[in-house]
């Protein structure tokens, strides 16, 4: 094993789950064979523990890192933040110019509020709307974090989050008197959100603008037109989903203004920051609740975003991103062509990601990870773009992909993919660690 294995293993013997994040954990991408742990990273590439060198075409930060790894400007006002002060008894300047920024951006919104990780945007999103409709109950649409007022949809049934993402999710821990307070719904099922709130006493639609698919016969314009009408606070998660297709939003893309938005992942490159923006009728209501915290205060994650901010408008970084990944996409479906295999693509061009239609669906992402890994690649079913995907770095991919694509023709056609798998099967969802 190498060390970041044999770390990993003293992880989770002294770290519950063994780490922060279910999305980074080795078992999603390799079991005991994945380095686990980076020492550097740098534009698309990272070193792990051992020193060797690996190009991400995987999931770049979890969607953290648009502009790549360590970008110049943005570090260097990083670290002049760091050299200046960041943290004091006074208030950091920067992020009454973020906010002003971002509703700019935004001209629907009058008001913002920062936090540093994605579930505190969404919690205090919801906190807010709850507190400016004067209602408890949530209709929500796509993955929304880890908080109680979440997983509180799996209190009566702990499949209702199966569709949003993640499976297997437990609500252990969750009051159980929070149960009938969050209801999910299916994206563009209208006539299934409308029974809804008509049965249920809705106050706040919370959704992500698109996930895996595109909205169809005028979703979002109809859904806004029924928060209007019933008077309901509509939310768009666009943690994950800002910046990767407009500068902004993803809602500006199809002409749909909500009362707020979140912001996080794209927004610091790599630096914790997350938005909460919305309309001053709503927003006001935070002051009628209890929202605060000590380092949201601090400054690095504001000076980050600004400076992201201005290097995305300069270089147009969402448009790039986008073009990339769709020439990914495309390069996937060529591959699967050439060797008469069924794919189905999912997600953002920006944030795109394909499966096979097999019943070995998950080992076939497992093999593609064991074997790229072994050419110098963090790779599976799954591309977070970044700039510095360049032309020749995608084709550099493509040209070491294009031999694991035959493997798995060989296995369709009768070759044991359990014999060409060195260790277990990936994850797919949320299970326990041992």
């Amino acid at each position: 094993m190498g060390k970041g294995q044999k770390l990993w293993k003293r992880a989770k013997n002294i770290i519950p789950g063994g780490n922060m994040l279910l999305s980074k954990r080795p078992e999603m991408f390799l079991p005991e064979q994945w380095p686990s742990y980076f020492s550097k990273s740098q534009g698309c590439t990272v070193w792990d523990l051992d020193g060797r060198t690996y190009t991400d075409m995987s999931i770049m930060g979890i969607g953290t890192n648009t502009l790549g790894y360590g970008h110049p400007e943005v570090d260097a006002a990083v670290l002049k933040t760091v050299q200046d002060g960041n943290m004091s008894t006074l208030n950091a300047p920067e992020e009454v110019y973020l906010a002003e920024k971002l509703i700019e951006l935004h001209p629907w919104a009058d008001m913002a509020r920062f936090a540093r990780s994605g579930g505190e945007a969404n919690a205090i999103a919801i906190r807010i709307a709850r507190a400016a409709s004067g209602k408890d109950k949530v209709a929500i649409c796509g993955y929304h974090g880890w908080h109680d007022w979440y997983l509180s949809a799996n209190l009566g049934d702990d499949q209702n989050l199966a569709g949003h993402i993640l499976p297997g999710l437990e609500p252990n821990g969750v009051p159980g008197n929070l149960k009938d307070t969050v209801y999910p719904f299916n994206y563009n099922d209208f006539a299934g959100l409308e029974a809804l709130i008509n049965k249920n006493d809705i106050g706040v639609i919370k959704m992500e603008v698109v996930r895996n698919m595109g909205p169809k016969d005028d979703f979002l314009h109809k859904v806004r037109e029924l928060a209007t009408r019933k008077g309901i606070v509509l939310i768009f998660d666009e943690c994950t989903s800002g910046f990767r297709e407009t500068f902004g939003g993803l809602h500006k893309k199809y002409g749909v203004e909500p009362d707020m938005a979140m912001f996080g992942k794209a927004l610091g490159n790599g630096y914790a920051v997350t938005a909460t923006i919305g309309r001053r009728e709503v927003m006001e209501a935070a002051q009628t609740s209890f929202i605060s915290s000590t380092f949201w205060t601090e400054r690095i994650g504001s000076v980050a975003a600004l400076k992201t901010l201005e290097v995305m408008e300069r270089e147009r970084s969402w448009e790039s991103i986008t073009q990339t990944g769709l020439n990914i996409r495309a390069g996937w479906q060529k591959l699967a062509d050439k060797y008469e295999l069924e794919i189905t693509h999912m997600g953002l061009p920006a944030l795109t990601a394909f499966s096979f239609n097999s019943e070995s669906t998950l080992k076939y992402k497992t093999l593609i990870t064991q074997e790229m890994l072994e050419k110098g690649y963090l790779a599976g079913n799954s591309v977070y773009v970044c700039t510095e995907h360049s032309e020749s770095v995608v084709a550099e991919y493509f040209e070491q992909l294009d031999p694991v694509f035959a493997m798995i023709k060989e296995c369709e056609e009768g070759r044991s993919i359990d014999e060409l798998l060195i260790g277990p099967v990936c994850h797919s969802g949320f299970k326990r660690l041992n």
